[in-house]
């Protein structure tokens, strides 16, 4: 199949070569032949989609109640873009490309499958009078059989997931790609397959599968084929074959393609818990930004980040408790050292594992007050470049540091380390404490360190994260508060830097020192209650302290894990 260009099916076409029965013959039936877990091929798409079925999958969305929960979400999402033209690759049977078309947008609709396309058109002349322009293509042929740029390209329904290879997926991203303009977005959904893989799937489909007596659930799933099956009140059913898109693989893809930003929904929220959504809306930007122009555009989960910390009671609670140079977790001689101190040699033992001399240029990402910064210039004489998401925080840190008269080599910049305002292979270390887990996308912060890390530079980095065996749901506290869906792991680590290339990767676990450092800085916050209370507000200080006590509980349950990386480029 891979390598050699399906030929367009005529309506009616794919039921008659794969049922044997006439085209006449009202429904015929689906063939995966004798073990229908093994069919795993990307055209078989075609043979799916027969003529029963796509007469009843209407039933399954329900129109109305589909734009009722949908709301206006794409058709804003598009204007904010300043999209006019939109080209609808999985047109299905038109519920989009009618929408678009009433909206005013110059769409055109493909898809692969001549029956829903049969089905979209008749559609769109029953809902409102409208002439759909419809395309019958194969996307990884696509820019041959549709001329011309649109603003927008949209993949909608789970569509994507019919490609079983990812040679078929890269080339289908790559020809999406092909038909934007400079400025132009892609705009994918899929199911959260996360969620399905992980045995937590809610078979709720509130939003995109709306119909109430219809029936779309998974009947086997394993990591190269999700099978599901729709049943509809008159007890007949049908099947799919999809592949189970996990979203950071997606996400990946779609970078490696070349899109430059991408922003991921769960069922049309900003944040979301990774098992909660139904579905995944992935908005990626094609246009390019050159290093040192970089836009200053934040995913939702650094946006929450950066209000948190730019906010009077987080600024004058850390800096107040941490004593005024370091924001992250210390390194205990005893359990009731104190904090800076344990902070301090937190720095300490980093800086030892890596070379630094006045020559080496370090880029710190979420640097916060940048004590690390000021204590390597100071120390090897280094010059530090931090890159921080709070502007409060930054104020403090370049204040600090024309204070102690590192001016000349520290300096600060603000940005998210999703997207670093810098040119490849710029810094010879790159220096991380405690801040990756505020990202809603690790792989992508990770992916950006390799970027910018010189041939054999050095990653050094600390980071709160889960146990390997944790149960993400004990962990449902803590990413509640810090509105996360996940956090990181020892082993996440270690398989996403073995995939960057970067190689003797080592890690230091200290994970009873995660425990002790909440437990003190619990103890500092209830020891200071008042003098801090004179800066900080109430709520602010009950809710730090409840939050405090699940880091320790988190950590005394076994739950959590922390310690420091090292590898190299």
């Amino acid at each position: 199949m891979e390598g050699s260009r399906p030929a367009p099916a005529r309506v009616g076409q794919a039921e008659t070569e794969n049922s044997g029965r006439p085209e006449a013959d009202a429904h015929p039936a689906q063939e995966f032949g004798h073990d229908p877990l093994t069919v795993r091929d990307t055209d078989h798409y075609t043979s799916e989609y027969v003529r029963g079925f796509v007469e009843k999958w209407d039933e399954l969305i329900d129109w109305k109640k589909r734009y009722e929960s949908e709301g206006s979400f794409f058709v804003d999402l598009l204007r904010s873009y300043g999209a006019k033209s939109v080209l609808d690759v999985a047109t299905g049977t038109g519920f989009h490309s009618v929408r678009l078309v009433e909206e005013g947008f110059d769409t055109v609709s493909v898809d692969g499958s001549a029956e829903m396309l049969a089905k979209a058109f008749e559609n769109g002349l029953d809902h409102g009078g409208h002439i759909l322009r419809v395309v019958h293509a194969d996307w990884r042929w696509l820019s041959k059989d549709v001329p011309g740029q649109f603003d927008a390209v949209v993949c909608l329904g789970n569509s994507f997931t019919h490609l079983f290879s990812e040679r078929d997926r890269r080339k289908a991203l790559a020809e999406f790609y092909a038909v934007l303009k400079p400025d132009g977005i892609l705009v994918i959904d899929q199911r959260n397959y996360d969620a399905i893989l992980d045995g937590e799937f809610s078979g709720e489909h509130t939003y995109y599968y709306c119909g109430e007596e219809v029936t779309a659930e998974p009947e086997y799933v394993d990591e190269g084929l999700a099978r599901f099956r729709y049943r509809f009140p008159d007890d007949s059913q049908y099947h799919l074959n999809m592949f189970p898109l996990r979203k950071d693989y997606l996400r990946r893809l779609l970078r490696e393609v070349g899109f430059q930003r991408v922003e991921t929904y769960g069922d049309f929220q900003e944040t979301f818990r990774a098992d909660d959504p139904d579905f995944l809306v992935h908005v990626a930007e094609k246009s390019y930004v050159p290093a040192g122009a970089r836009q200053k555009r934040y995913s939702a989960a650094v946006v929450v980040a950066r209000d948190y910390y730019d906010s009077d009671d987080a600024d004058h609670f850390y800096y107040s408790v941490w004593g005024g140079e370091d924001i992250h977790i210390g390194l205990y001689a005893d359990e009731h050292e104190d904090i800076a101190t344990a902070s301090r040699r937190t720095v300490e033992h980093m800086a030892a594992k890596v070379g630094l001399t006045p020559s080496t240029r370090v880029l710190d990402i979420g640097s916060g007050y940048g004590g690390a910064a000021r204590h390597l210039a100071r120390t090897f004489g280094c010059r530090v470049t931090c890159l921080n998401l709070s502007e409060v925080e930054n104020e403090r840190n370049r204040r600090l540091t024309e204070e102690q008269g590192l001016s000349a080599l520290v300096e600060v910049v603000n940005g998210s380390f999703e997207d670093l305002p810098f040119e490849d292979d710029e810094f010879d270390v790159v220096w991380s404490q405690d801040a990756m887990l505020h990202s809603g996308d690790r792989v992508r912060v990770l992916e950006e360190v390799a970027r910018v890390l010189r041939p054999a530079g050095e990653f050094v980095f600390t980071d709160p994260m889960a146990s390997d065996d944790c149960d993400r749901a004990v962990l449902r506290p803590i990413l509640d508060r810090l509105r996360l869906d996940s956090l990181g792991s020892p082993g996440f680590y270690r398989r996403e830097l073995s995939k960057l290339g970067l190689s003797a990767i080592e890690f230091d676990d200290h994970t009873e020192q995660l425990t002790v450092h909440y437990r003190r800085v619990l103890e500092e916050t209830q020891r200071r209650h008042q003098e801090i209370s004179s800066r900080v507000s109430e709520t602010y200080l009950t809710r730090m302290k409840i939050g405090l006590k699940h880091w320790v509980d988190g950590g005394r349950a076994g739950n959590l894990a922390w310690g420091i990386f090292h590898a190299r480029a």
